[in-house]
This record gives C-alpha cells, structure tokens and sequence, in this order.
C-alpha cells in the first residue's frame, strides 16, 4: 500500500442507494407545510442537483419568484423533519448490488472513504442510514457546504487530507451522473462514473468519466485504484 492512502468520493443517490422517491416526498411535504403547494422537484429538477439548488428551482417554479435566504432555510428545516419517516416508509427503497461488498473491500485495502453529495449533511446521513452505510463513512463536501459540486467535491479533498496530515495519494470521485464527472474533474479528482441511475455507460463516457462501470457487482473498482492498495 502506498504511504499515504487513497481517497475514495461517493454520491449517494442514484450511486450508493435509491431511496425510491422518499426525497422528493419529503420536500413535497415540506412545500405543503410551508406554502401550501405539493411541489413535485421531480418535474423541475435535474439529477445530481445540489439541495440547495433544488429549493431555489423548485421555490421560483411553484412560487415565481427567488426565495429568500430565511425561506430557503425553513423549507431545509421542514425537509430534514419529514425526510427520516419517508426513508423508512419508502418501498422503493434500494442499495444497489455490490455496494456493500465494495465499501467493505476498500476499507479493508486501507482507503478513506467520503462522500460528495449535493445532500445536505443531514439529509445525506438520514438517507443512507437505513441501508446501514454511515459506518464507512466519517467525512464529506455536501450541499450544506457549497451550492457547487465541484467546489463541495475540493472541499472533501480538503477534509481527506486534514484527516491522513497529508494529500492523499489519489482521490477518485464516483457518481452516476455526468454533474459527478463535471465536479471530479473541476476538483482535480479521477472521475469513476457508474451506471446505476438515469444514465447509461455512454452517457457517462461521453461525460468524459476516467472510467464507468456498468455496476459495481458486474465490473471490478479501476485497476488504477486498485494499484494504491
């Protein structure tokens, strides 16, 4: 293994897990309690979108107008109260094959492991702990750190190296969207795309991903992250 170990960067959703639309419920409840509207994100919004970003689209379309920063944190608020009861009544709920597996290999080999995520911290850590993954992960660049992938992506690089006293000797960024790809790459990162979402393994080449795996129970972690083991 090398002498400082290797930063592996996972999205959540759509990567890790699906929650099965819970999200989504949630900010339509949050938008009921708050405005009186169901707001559908879904309809307004694009995958790989950071929280942030998503309340201020879905606010403008639903409302006509830009929140305002003290309406942008009650709607976050309201979100994060309904969030933990549609995870756990979300039937469509998945952890998609091998993640376990792999989180688990890659521990073993020595890598820290983060998260970059558009999620707010909160939300991030409610969403993947139904499926049990909190344990592999003790750092990350979320939503609540940056409305900007790639400058949340650089900040869990930061959070990496504070942890190991040390850059690390490679930080690779998985995603299954091409907004992964955009932040690894703006954050100097090896981009790994995984076509486990709304994107297929050309989309995600196209994307320009370093490499794309079709799952991560079909297709072995790079070679190249394999070599700092």
């Amino acid at each position: 293994m090398s002498e400082t170990p290797v930063a592996v960067l996972f999205d959540i959703d759509g990567t890790l897990i699906s929650t099965g639309g819970a999200g989504a419920e949630a900010w339509r409840r949050a938008f009921t309690d708050l405005h009186g509207i169901p707001a559908n994100i879904e309809d307004v919004t694009e995958a790989g979108m950071p929280d942030q970003m998503v309340v201020t689209v879905t606010f403008r379309h639903v409302i006509g107008r830009v929140p305002e920063p003290r309406e942008i944190a009650a709607l976050m608020a309201k979100y994060l109260e309904h969030l933990p009861e549609t995870v756990t009544e979300s039937t469509g709920y998945v952890v998609f094959p091998g993640v376990h597996e792999l989180l688990s290999r890659l521990c073993d080999s020595g890598h820290l492991l983060g998260l970059t995520t558009g999620n707010i911290e909160a939300a991030a850590h409610i969403k993947i702990a139904r499926a049990g993954l909190n344990r592999f992960f003790t750092f990350g660049g979320y939503g609540s750190d940056s409305p900007n992938r790639g400058e949340l992506t650089r900040i869990a690089i930061q959070r990496a190296a504070t942890i190991l006293g040390a850059q690390p000797a490679a930080s690779y960024v998985v995603g299954d969207t091409p907004r992964d790809i955009e932040a690894a790459h703006d954050a100097a990162a090896i981009a790994v795309g995984v076509a486990t979402g709304h994107f297929t393994v050309d989309d995600l080449r196209s994307a320009g991903a370093d490499y794309v795996l079709r799952t991560f129970a079909d297709d072995p972690f790079p070679t190249a992250a394999q070599a700092h083991a």
